[in-house]
């Protein structure tokens, strides 16, 4: 192979990566990670278990500590991180930050999957991972799985989704497909969607008012799905799908902020959910004069605190 192809750009996703002609891929952000321990300021412990061997696959754990000592079950929160599928991990500083506040503040225990990223690993493969991911936390329901925080401090009668951006289009894929063969013994109460990325091919709201971002949106998701019929996909346009309304959890809560590019489309999923037969109750917050995942890039504002309090609550208000 010529080695100038290593030095000669394909495709340019700034800031998020680039892929060179020879087919390797820089990644220009998400690279950092951190190592699970105890968090000092929350008290909350983790650590990092595979969940699906043939592919070293892992997922972060969480437990409050003050659960150590406790006879009592805890609501379990399985959580996808974003990225676009093609950058960040569950061990990135900024979701591991996100997931010890959150599990502090709802006093939860959680599991963050890991999933193989686009486009080395094209869609559907990290659906696929993600749905392995659940099935491995569901092996726990009797007490005698291989993860012993799991087996005696979660209650699998309170189990959430969540996840931000592309791990919000993740988990309502998840909850898509617990509605149409559900997970025995796992009782999925409600997903939480924060700044979910979904598209579509006609622009809606705002969206074609900023054409670059909305070339970013489109051409990041024929990266991480090529074989994808379009950007009125299921996977990216769930509004299209005919199985929206059997959605296998009870409510759902989509979370928008002002000024990004997919806040239209969360309201418009909120809209269109309600009118599609599911039977569920589905809620919305949008955060006022802030942009795409800014609760994970500035955790200790104002704004940023409100949306853990919310999730903790969305998730507490049937944990009783």
């Amino acid at each position: 192979m010529d080695s100038t192809l290593s030095e000669e750009v394909a495709h340019d996703f700034s800031p998020l990566l680039r892929i060179y002609k020879d087919g390797h891929v820089e990644r220009l952000a998400g690279n950092d990670i951190v190592p699970p321990g105890l968090d000092h300021n929350t008290q909350v412990q983790s650590k990092d278990v595979i969940y699906l061997q043939e592919e070293n696959l892992s997922s972060r754990l969480y437990l409050p500590r003050n659960a150590i000592n406790s006879d009592k079950k805890l609501p379990l929160l399985v959580y996808y991180h974003g990225g676009g599928f093609c950058i960040e991990t569950a061990f990135s500083p900024l979701f591991h930050k996100h997931l010890n506040n959150l599990v502090a503040e709802a006093n939860i225990i959680a599991v963050s999957a890991e999933y193989r990223r686009s486009p080395e690993n094209p869609l559907p493969i990290g659906y696929e991972d993600s749905w392995s991911a659940l099935k491995w936390v569901a092996s726990h329901v009797n007490g005698n799985g291989p993860e012993e925080w799991l087996n005696s401090y979660a209650d699998f009668g309170k189990v959430f989704l969540g996840g931000d951006s592309a791990g919000g289009n993740v988990a309502h894929h998840m909850g898509i497909k617990n509605g149409k063969g559900k997970l025995l013994g796992v009782n999925i109460i409600g997903i939480a969607l924060v700044h979910p990325y979904f598209w579509g091919k006609e622009p809606i709201g705002n969206e074609a008012k900023d054409s670059e971002k909305r070339f970013l949106a489109e051409a990041l998701w024929h990266l991480a799905c090529p074989t994808t019929s379009g950007c009125d996909d299921p996977w990216i346009n769930p509004l299209v799908d005919p199985d929206l309304g059997k959605l296998g959890c009870s409510k759902i809560l989509v979370m928008v902020a002002e000024k990004d590019l997919l806040r239209d489309r969360g309201w418009h999923y909120y809209y269109k959910l309600k009118e599609s037969g599911w039977k569920g109750l589905v809620e919305i917050m949008e955060s006022k004069d802030e942009d795409h995942v800014f609760h994970l890039q500035n955790p200790s504002t104002e704004n940023a605190l409100a949306v853990v309090k919310r999730l903790a609550s969305f998730i507490n208000e049937n944990a009783a």
